[in-house]
């Protein structure tokens, strides 16, 4: 009987002790997240002649970067903002899929370390900084911009496409060659993704890989040698030649509602740049010019991505090059353009759309 007496005791005392709440988050200004990031975000330099960024997230030497920034090297440098260097003693995991790389370093003093956000709660709108070493020459530049849009670029049942698919933040913030592997924060000093890749043909064109990506990594590091690690990524950073590109055809099935906005007229005039392009860009393939032929469909798919007559036709050109953009040859790319042309082909004619008689 007493003991049922101090047990129920107990229990009133446990139910009358609510968990504390979460403190709540503080948004912060650019310049707070640079003040209390800085001393974090480090300089990469792999192989004597790439530069890139990283950043530490975890206080055992673990530093995320771009797989690209040190892909091929068996000498990898870390220098950090107090100029201190570390050489990166092994590879602490790699996603080629994803283009991210974790490397290991060796302390030897507490190292300042940036708190990974929730990627999944970003959305277009959002406000972002970036920071980076553009050109190898500008430490520790901070630029800033929205969340332009979330891109979905391929499925987890997609041939190539990495476990789990493949989601990239576009973004306006600027960044440059040398910003590659360099931390995306929210409004919260969070991280929230990997500075990645630019759409040069485009402005403020600009990619992040979703820090969601890193955590699995950072939570459980491997252990690959400095030496195995260069001879693995580079047969992958090479590639096979051109020629013997496998290439898969992905023409996108729109729902017709996507021409929803445009007229008649206006699918025309798409459907005729359309096919200038590739009148002008298949001969240039057949003959060998494969990146000419890449670079008038890019052209074509920019112009209309910028200037669309309706919403549906700049979102179909948009994915259309933002799955170019994560491909290795230009071979890939001009198919994946061309997937892009004949999907935008293929609605018009099941929405009924018949062009008009030329006199």
């Amino acid at each position: 009987m007493r003991r049922s007496l101090l047990l129920l005791v107990l229990a009133a005392v446990s139910c009358g002790q609510p968990a504390k709440p979460a403190a709540p988050r503080v948004r912060l200004t650019p310049k707070d997240i640079v003040q209390q990031s800085t001393d974090a975000i480090v300089r990469i330099e792999a192989g004597g002649d790439k530069v890139g960024t990283g950043f530490i997230v975890d206080k055992r030497g673990l530093v995320a970067t771009n797989l690209h920034v040190v892909a091929g090297s068996s000498e990898i440098k870390v220098k950090l903002h107090d100029n201190s260097q570390y050489i990166v003693m092994q590879i602490a995991g790699i996603d080629p899929g994803r283009d991210l790389a974790v490397l290991q370093i060796k302390p030897t003093k507490p190292l300042s370390t940036l708190r990974l956000g929730d990627s999944d709660q970003m959305s277009a709108g959002d406000q972002v900084i970036a920071i980076g070493n553009p050109l190898g020459v500008f430490d520790y530049s901070v630029s800033s911009g929205l969340v332009s849009q979330v891109r979905a670029v391929c499925g987890p049942t997609e041939e190539k496409c990495p476990p789990g698919g493949l989601t990239l933040l576009q973004i306006s913030a600027p960044i440059s060659q040398g910003s590659s592997g360099g931390p995306l924060f929210n409004q919260f000093g969070e991280v929230v993704g990997v500075t990645t890749l630019i759409v040069a043909a485009g402005q403020s064109i600009n990619f992040a890989v979703p820090g969601n990506y890193l955590k699995p990594m950072v939570a459980k590091p491997g252990a690959m040698s400095m030496q195995a690690f260069a001879e693995q990524t580079k047969i992958e950073e090479e590639g096979p030649p051109q020629d013997n590109v496998r290439i898969m055809k992905m023409v996108p099935k729109h729902p017709v509602a996507i021409l929803d906005g445009c007229n008649d007229k206006a699918i025309g005039d798409v459907l005729d740049a359309i096919t200038s392009a590739i009148d002008i860009g298949a001969p240039l393939y057949n003959r060998g010019d494969i990146e000419a032929c890449f670079r008038i469909y890019e052209g074509t798919s920019t112009k209309l991505e910028r200037d669309p007559p309706c919403a549906g036709v700049g979102k179909a050109f948009g994915e259309g090059l933002l799955r170019a953009s994560t491909l290795g040859s230009f071979k890939e790319k001009a198919w994946a353009l061309r997937d892009t042309f004949d999907g935008l082909i293929d609605v018009a004619q099941r929405r009924g759309f018949k062009p008009a008689a030329k006199p």
